[in-house]
Order: C-alpha cells, then structure tokens, then sequence
C-alpha cells in the first residue's frame, strides 16, 4: 500500500513538472541591450534625449538672455587639454555647443575627444569675450600665433551641464 502511495505521488510529481516544462517553453524571452555609461556630475538617465539636430534647431530659437532646460546627445569634438573643464559638441553643419559644468563641479577626461555623451543642463546663447576665446585657446594647446589670431568675441551657443553621461 505504501508502495502504491509513493508511485501515485511521484506520478503526479512527474506530470505537474512536464507541465511546467511547456509552460517555460511558450515563455519569449526578450532581451534588450543596455548601454554603459560613465556619469560625471548630477544623476541622469538617457531617457527624453534630443538629437544634436533637434538641439541645433532650439539653439535657432534662443536669443540673448533666454534659457532652456534640455537634454541632448552629440559627440565631444574637444576637451580642455588642460583640466577638462569644457567641451565643444558637434551640432552638425559645423556647429558646436560651449559647454561648461556648473560650479565646475566636475570635470570630463582629458582624452574624451571623439565619445558619445549626454548633456542635461541650460542652453542659452551668449557673446564671449576676446580675452575668454584667448583663455580658452590657451586650454586648447594652441599656439601663440594662433591665440594672438583671436581679435573678435564670437556669438557662442552655450550650455550648462549639471549632469553628464558618456558612453564606456
């Protein structure tokens, strides 16, 4: 009899674990790739990201004075050879964002020219100086002959970052 029990229970064992077995087979397994990234500044995620076209066209729109909170993705074009403390990205048509971090709160590498990035921060447009393009050409590693080229401010499209991330 106990026998009996014993093979009833492993038969009904047997049979719910097959059922089980076709249960995981109809499952789809779906898989998505995350992208890694190092995060410099604030936390942000690359969720609600602008094209650097889409950015472009906004920069179309701002004049002297305005300011908009926004979220882009572009490549770094150039880094401050000397600290990190700026970034030029590309825009497209030859165009480029100044960005800057608040509170030069962080810095990016010094060899990030050429990666990927997301920016969070303000956009606004602004007339820099002759002495801050020479400053900033000196960060560069640019010659003399080519810091003493600078004689005219120049309209920038600037930006803020509070929060930066770059593809690993």
């Amino acid at each position: 009899m106990v026998k009996n029990v014993v093979l009833v229970v492993m038969s009904l064992f047997f049979l719910a674990s097959c059922k089980n077995d076709k249960a995981k087979k109809a499952e789809k397994i779906v898989e998505t790739a995350e992208i890694a990234y190092h995060s410099f500044g604030d936390e942000i995620t690359d969720a609600e990201v602008l094209t650097k076209e889409q950015m472009a066209e906004k920069y179309k729109d701002l004049k002297v004075g305005d300011t908009i909170n926004v979220k882009f993705a572009s490549k770094i074009n150039e880094v401050c050879k000397s600290k990190g403390c700026w970034m030029n990205l590309d825009l497209g048509n030859e165009a480029e964002s100044f960005v800057k971090f608040k509170d030069y709160g962080f810095f990016m590498p010094l060899n990030a020219d050429g990666r990927e990035v997301i920016v969070n921060g303000k956009a606004f447009v602004t007339t820099t100086s002759v002495d801050e393009l020479r400053h900033f050409a000196e960060d560069a590693g640019k010659s003399e002959e080519e810091i003493a080229e600078i004689t005219d401010p120049k309209y920038t499209l600037s930006f803020e970052a509070d929060g930066v991330l770059m593809k690993k």
